[in-house]
Formats: structure tokens, C-alpha cells, sequence
């Protein structure tokens, strides 16, 4: 994690907070972040809530029992609202079994408040090193969403009601990416994995890397339309991976000149573009939160590192970056209280001393769990619309037609007779375009693509 003075935005102080008969110390920081010039953000009325972030907690079997005192720690603490597991419920070093996975997610199902499970790295994209099993990584992101994203609701034994995005048609699949609301605050879960949003440098279209990238663009563009409408008054986007919102690509003159010195490609472009595009749509304050790569002394990370197409600085949003010195003893607690300046604290809290680890618990063995049978796919209904619960904020974009393989100029038409063409690798990068971005029409949502505006940049400096 690189961080720039400039851009920091937070100040530190240390407070204790009585735990029986021991002390802990919280470190605690300000968040700074732009409200709109609204008298309702004035209102005393606003309920006030807390809640934990924590995450990478659980690198080998021996971790199991020192998690759960974690949780059993958090779920003390009257004022929190729910538990964020940000990412990794494996190491890199452990075989992505299903009966690891069962008994992971079996110690998430005994925290008392609601638990809310964000994938990370080494819980799917990492899963095809030998290390890890050598399995496939789409497969494995396959079994969680049939185990720990079954449910339409959280985790824990006071679960809260979550909207999936699999409720919209065109994005069935996508059960991990998540909605919920506290208050005026909205939250959003996405799957967008370290180190590099698991984008492949292999020959070949990198479909998994690509659909995903459509999908998370439209759940933030589905998030900041549902919050205007609600007349939410800030949103919170929770995610694993360091999206290293710090790095600015600037297009070079003449890079096609210099061979074998090919840039690495960014994958979290895309996703930096759509929370531009996320933090001009909805003007409250819009807070990211993930994991970093790096222990860090105070526990967090608190700046404004984004900036738009202009080189200037988004003022309403801000990162929180997190990296508890000893995550096993350690959480994130953010309390909001939308009626101050500024409206949301954080700090570190730490488990006290005197909480013993719990006994073993009784967890399904590595060895002997199988996963649950698939369900049985639903029959198509002849002349039915596309199922979802969820309201009409944003359209839905089309689906991309399969070209005419008769046709030898590779052109095809949409069933609204927009013409369009496939568009092979370039030439010098051997890079493809996004998923979808061949068959649609110059203008359609998503935005990301050839023929296609992005909403913002974050490539270039002024």
C-alpha cells in the first residue's frame, strides 16, 4: 500500500474503553468527508449504529479457535450492528476443499450478530495454485456461491435480509454481490479479489475477469440509484482486494516502439472508473473499505487517493484501508452518527485478555463433508418475463447475440437492428476488449469498452 501525506485525511487519538478488568485501547480517527449542504444531515433523530470489519483472520486450523473468541468478543459489544468477514477464510497455503470451506463457514454461523461474507483472494482466485489443490477457480467460486451465498439473507444468529444481485436476470450467477441498508446508510459487498481482480495474462478471452467487471459496474450504478431514491445519505462499498487507488496510468507516445517492455495491465481499472462514476452520481459521502497487503501500525489507512478524468481529487469519497497488527485479537469498529461532522469514527478494538478461547467447537471434519446436490434448474415459462424482485432503477444491459458463423465478414444485427461486429485481439497487447463490449451499441451502459464513453478515467493527471 503506498500512501501520499497529501492526500491523507485523518487524525489519530488514543481513548480507553473499560472491559471489566481490562483495558483496551482504541485508536481512533476522523474520517473526513464532504457532506452536502443539506439541513436533514442536521437532524438529531438519526439513529446511530457500529459495526466490525475484520478479515484474513483464519490462516490455518489453529486459527479456528482464536476467530471464534474474536467473534464471540465482537458480539459482546452491545452497540454493534453487524460483522463484515472482509475476504480470505483460507490461507494461500490451504487446499480449497469443500469440507474446509463447510467448517469455515460453520464458525461464521455462531456469531451472535449478523455476519455478512465478503469472498476474497485465496478463497476462490487463488485456488488453482498447487499449493491451494491445483483446482479451478471459477468451480470453486461456483461452490461458494451454492454454500456460503445460498441464503437471501446474512450470516450469524441474528441475520439481517440482504438483496443479491442474482435477483436481476441478466446477472443470475452473481450471489455474492450484495445490498443492504442501516439507517440513511447504504452498503455494497462486491467480489473483486486481490491481487490483481484476478485478471489472466493467458492467451484467450478472459471471460471470468470480464463478466464480472459488468456486473460489479452495474450493481454500484444499481446501489447509487436505489440511495437517491431511498433518500439514503451515504454509502459504503466493502471489497477485499487493494484496488491501489494510487496508480494513475498515463498513455504513453509511441509505446508500441518499445517491444518486450509491456505494462502490466491494471485490473482494477475498471472498477476505479465505476466508483468515480459512483461518487458523481450520488453526492453524499461514499466510503470504500478493504483489506491491505501490509501490517500497519496504527491498524488503518484513512485518505482520498481517487481522482477523476480531470486530475482533480474526488472530495466525497474516502478509502479505509485496514491491516490489524494481530487480526485474531484485533477488529475494526466503525460507529456512524450521520447527524455529526464527520459522520463516521474509527478505531481499533481489541480483544480482552481475560476472554478465554472457547472449547473446541463441533464443526463438520475436513475430511468427510460433500457438498450439497445442486438444485434443479427452473423450467422456462413460455411468454413470462425475466423473474426479479428488485425495482426498475436502472435497465438491464443487453445481452450480447452470438454472430452468424455462416456469415463471413463476422457481422451480425441485435433484435432491434443495431449492426455489430466482433472484434478480434489487439495486434501489439494481444488484449481483448470486455465481455460485452463488442455487441453493444456506442452509448449503452456499462460504459466500458470500444465504441463505449466511460463515465471517468482515473488514468490521466492534469
Amino acid at each position: 500500500m503506498r500512501s501520499t501525506d497529501a492526500y491523507a485525511r485523518h487524525a489519530s487519538s488514543g481513548h480507553r474503553r473499560s472491559r471489566g478488568a481490562a483495558l483496551a485501547i482504541a485508536l481512533v480517527a476522523a474520517v473526513s468527508l464532504a457532506l452536502p449542504g443539506r439541513a436533514s444531515f442536521a437532524k438529531e433523530s438519526e439513529p446511530r449504529y457500529s459495526f466490525a470489519v475484520i478479515g484474513g483472520t483464519l490462516q490455518s486450523p489453529a486459527d479456528e479457535a482464536q476467530t471464534q473468541r474474536l467473534l464471540e468478543a465482537i458480539g459482546r459489544e452491545s452497540d454493534i450492528s453487524f460483522i463484515v468477514y472482509d475476504g480470505n477464510l483460507k490461507s494461500g497455503k490451504e487446499a480449497c476443499r469443500d469440507s474446509l470451506f463447510a467448517t469455515r463457514q460453520a464458525l461464521l454461523e455462531m456469531s451472535k450478530p449478523a455476519l455478512v461474507f465478503i469472498p476474497g483472494q485465496h478463497d476462490w482466485a487463488d485456488c488453482g495454485t498447487e499449493e491451494a489443490g491445483g483446482y479451478d477457480p471459477v468451480e470453486r467460486l461456483d461452490l461458494l456461491r451454492q454454500t456460503l451465498f445460498a441464503d437471501t439473507s446474512s450470516m450469524g444468529q441474528n441475520p439481517i435480509p440482504l438483496v443479491r444481485e442474482s435477483e436481476v436476470s441478466r446477472f443470475r450467477t452473481y450471489r455474492e454481490n450484495v445490498r443492504w441498508q442501516v439507517g440513511d446508510t447504504v452498503f455494497v459487498g462486491l467480489n473483486v479479489p486481490g491481487p490483481n481482480n484476478h485478471f489472466l495474462y493467458a492467451g484467450g478471452r478472459n471471460g471470468e475477469f470480464e463478466d464480472r467487471v459488468i456486473a460489479n459496474a452495474f450493481w454500484l450504478d444499481h446501489a447509487a440509484e436505489y440511495a437517491k431514491r431511498h433518500n439514503a445519505r451515504a454509502i459504503v462499498v466493502l471489497l477485499q482486494g487493494d484496488f491501489d487507488p494510487e496508480r494513475y496510468e498515463r498513455p504513453e507516445r509511441f509505446a508500441w516502439l518499445r517491444f518486450g517492455r509491456k505494462a502490466k495491465r491494471d485490473g482494477f481499472l475498471e472498477f476505479k472508473r465505476s466508483l468515480v462514476k459512483l461518487a458523481e452520481t450520488f453526492h453524499g459521502p461514499v466510503v470504500v473499505i478493504h483489506q491491505d497487503n501490509d501490517r500497519m501500525h496504527a491498524g488503518f489507512m484513512i485518505d482520498q487517493p481517487l481522482r477523476n478524468d480531470k486530475g482533480d481529487l474526488v472530495t466525497n469519497l474516502t478509502r479505509i484501508a485496514f491491516a490489524p497488527r494481530n487480526p485474531q485479537n484485533q477488529w475494526i469498529q466503525i460507529d456512524a452518527d450521520l447527524a455529526k461532522r464527520p459522520p463516521f469514527r474509527v478505531s481499533v478494538q481489541n480483544v480482552p485478555k481475560s476472554l478465554p478461547l472457547p472449547v473446541a467447537p463441533t464443526l463438520p471434519s475436513h475430511n468427510e463433508y460433500t457438498a450439497p446436490p445442486m438444485p434443479p434448474s427452473m423450467p422456462a415459462v413460455p411468454g413470462s418475463a425475466p423473474a426479479s424482485e428488485l425495482p426498475p432503477i436502472l435497465p438491464e444491459p443487453p445481452r450480447a447475440p452470438s454472430p452468424d458463423s455462416s456469415n463471413d465478414n463476422d457481422a451480425g444485427s441485435t433484435s432491434n437492428g443495431t449492426t455489430y461486429r466482433y472484434v478480434p485481439p489487439d495486434a501489439t497487447t494481444g488484449a481483448y476488449a470486455p465481455a460485452s463490449g463488442t455487441a453493444q451499441p456506442s452509448g449503452v451502459y456499462p460504459g466500458i469498452g470500444p465504441g463505449t464513453n466511460p463515465a471517468s478515467s482515473v488514468q490521466r493527471r492534469p
